[in-house]
């Protein structure tokens, strides 16, 4: 073998040099640095500059998403049950469908907003949420719309308590029944699945509560409106209107983008008690212009302006003292008013219902409704007033009072009322008379008539004075009796002597009861008896009568008389002075000398 042969040989079989990787330099350190997650998930190691040149790709073309924010993603598929969103995330997330069932018509390419629950669960998903992101953004618009005064579209779902649930941007709104329309809504169902235009007019925050109106978005118009036509009215002007509401108080009527008032005097010539009497609800109807307000947009209407005047139209003929056929149509204390023609009447004043000089209340003679007839009393046409009577229809019963009712004649009469002074009793309707207080009884000492009668209770009376002329009676209740103190006059006249029983001891002596009518007095010094002593009470003794005034009901007795000599002369003394005078009705004490001088004594005595 050849030298040549030899080297070349020996350069083929030249061992090849052979790196020393980090392992082989560094065992401890590679160990060290070596990692065992994704040798255990086996995942293969990628280069350094090929994970940089993903996470630009994604930061390219993958948003940055955060928990509960709202995206916009876009559907790229639809199953049975679920739809795919993607909203250029890692990964796709999963939508039920039960959150699409506002809109059946979803479709793949559809774009939708979501809220992104959860970024990645334990399992890599993208939790979304349509429900919660419309929700959020109808919020937002809600509150964006109160700001800023926009008009919204809003779904009439179903009636509630005093309004209507409406739906705007998936939000549950209430919109109250006075601000659906300018006017009353009677047929709050017709409104119930109707789209309509409203603005967002109040937001409570704390109750999330949301109040629209759809009112708040014509009144507006309907002010510039009002303007425009009440720029074009003038006094006087007849207009067709339409009934629109009616109160107790007139009928408000809507002249095409306006309303005026009819007040209810307004309504007819006639009384009225309410305006549905004359018109009702959506009525059409000519009014007249009487005023109106251009600040104020009101306007003042008439309907019975449109007919004559009533008292325009009666009967020229018709005079004072003529007779007249009626309606009740107002009662007052002072009288009632008749209705004789449409929009004419007449007051009856109550002292012209009967011929009682006892005013007595309206009510007591008629009552609303009544058909009666009347004298005309007076009758103004400038002034368009008239009164009328009915005590007139029947004859004035004081012109034959005299033959009806002389003096010194029995009758019996109703007690109508009291006065301090005396009783006024009714002989007839019209004839009233006054028993005065004095001439109610011979015996009974009265201090008010209402302790000897009654109002209503029937009473004998004798007339004892009549003025025609002044229309008074003067009458007497005691004189249909014989007085009983003629018969006592005699009976117990100044001399004679009875038994009785002491009494009340009173000042200055005591008292005993002959009778139901005579009460005697006894002076203390005529209480004396024959031992010294004095009467006492219930003592029963003999007793001398020593004074008896028939016009004062007056009668003093005297025990002591019957055994002392000097006061049994002045008795006799007194008694026959008594028989003489005993002609004269007004005997009195200080008429008799004797009895004065008894008088003195008894005083003196007692002093």
């Amino acid at each position: 073998m050849s030298e040549e042969t030899k080297n070349t040989d020996v350069q083929e079989v030249e061992t090849p040099v052979v790196t020393e990787t980090p392992q082989q330099a560094n065992p401890e350190q590679f160990l060290k640095d070596f990692n065992w997650h994704n040798y255990e998930e086996g995942i293969d190691p990628i280069e350094d500059s090929k994970l940089e040149e993903f996470e630009q790709l994604v930061a390219e073309n993958f948003v940055d998403t955060l928990n509960d924010e709202v995206v916009d993603g876009t559907v790229i598929n639809i199953t049975d049950r679920d739809a795919i969103i993607d909203i250029n995330a890692k990964s796709e997330g999963v939508i039920s469908l039960n959150e699409f069932r506002y809109n059946p018509d979803l479709k793949v390419g559809d774009k939708v907003e979501v809220l992104i629950d959860v970024r990645e669960d334990a399992t890599g998903q993208l939790i979304l949420s349509h429900r919660k992101a419309r929700v959020i953004k109808a919020w937002d618009r809600v509150n964006g719309a109160h700001d800023t005064g926009e008009i919204v579209n809003g779904f009439v779902k179903c009636r509630t308590k005093g309004g209507m649930i409406v739906d705007v941007f998936g939000i549950e709104a209430f919109l109250p029944g006075s601000q659906i329309d300018v006017k009353p809504i009677r047929d709050y169902d017709a409104y119930v699945g109707k789209t309509m235009e409203f603005k967002v007019v109040k937001i409570n925050h704390e109750f999330k509560n949301v109040v629209v109106s759809h009112k708040a978005l014509i009144e507006a118009d309907i002010e510039e409106q009002k303007k425009e036509i009440i720029g074009q009215l003038e006094k006087g002007q007849v207009l067709e209107g339409t009934v629109k509401n009616v109160t107790s108080y007139g009928v408000f009527v809507d002249l095409g983008g306006v309303d005026g008032l009819v007040h209810i005097t307004d309504l007819s010539w006639s009384r009225i008690n309410h305006p549905n009497e004359i018109v009702e609800l959506d009525q059409k109807l000519n009014v007249v212009i009487l005023d109106f307000d251009e600040a104020k947009t009101r306007i003042q209407l008439g309907l019975k302006q449109l007919k004559p005047h009533p008292w325009e139209a009666l009967d020229k003929e018709l005079k004072v003292g003529d007779k007249v056929k009626g309606k009740v149509v107002v009662i007052a204390d002072y009288g009632a008013f008749i209705e004789v023609e449409e929009g004419v009447e007449g007051l009856i004043h109550v002292s012209e219902m009967s011929w009682s000089t006892h005013l007595r209340s309206a009510q007591d003679f008629v009552k609303v409704g009544d058909q009666v007839e009347a004298v005309i009393l007076t009758l103004d046409r400038e002034e368009r007033k008239m009164s009328l009577g009915i005590k007139q229809l029947t004859p004035d019963p004081w012109t034959d009072i005299t033959s009806k009712y002389p003096v010194g004649s029995k009758h019996s009469g109703i007690v109508r009322n009291f006065t301090n002074f005396g009783v006024f009793v009714e002989l007839e309707e019209g004839i009233d008379g006054l028993i005065y207080i004095s001439d109610l009884s011979w015996t009974k000492k009265i201090k008010h008539p209402s302790d000897f009668t009654n109002v209503g209770d029937t009473l004998d009376v004798i007339v004892l004075e009549l003025d025609v002329e002044g229309r008074k009676l003067s009458l007497g209740h005691k004189q249909t009796e014989d007085n009983p103190w003629d018969k006592y006059e005699t009976e117990f006249a100044v001399g004679t002597k009875h038994t009785a029983t002491i009494g009340d001891i009173v000042d200055k002596g005591a008292t005993i009861e002959f009778n139901e009518d005579i009460v005697a007095f006894i002076p203390s010094r005529h209480l004396e008896k024959e031992d010294g002593s004095k009467l006492n009470k219930g003592e029963e003794a003999e007793f001398q009568i020593i004074e008896f005034n028939k016009e004062f009901k007056r009668v003093v007795a005297s025990h002591t008389a019957l055994f002392k000599e000097e006061e049994a002369k002045i008795v006799k003394q007194a008694a026959k002075k008594a028989a003489s005078n005993s002609s004269s009705e007004k005997t009195t004490l200080g008429d008799i000398d004797a009895l004065a001088d008894l008088k003195a004594k008894m005083e003196k005595g007692e002093n």
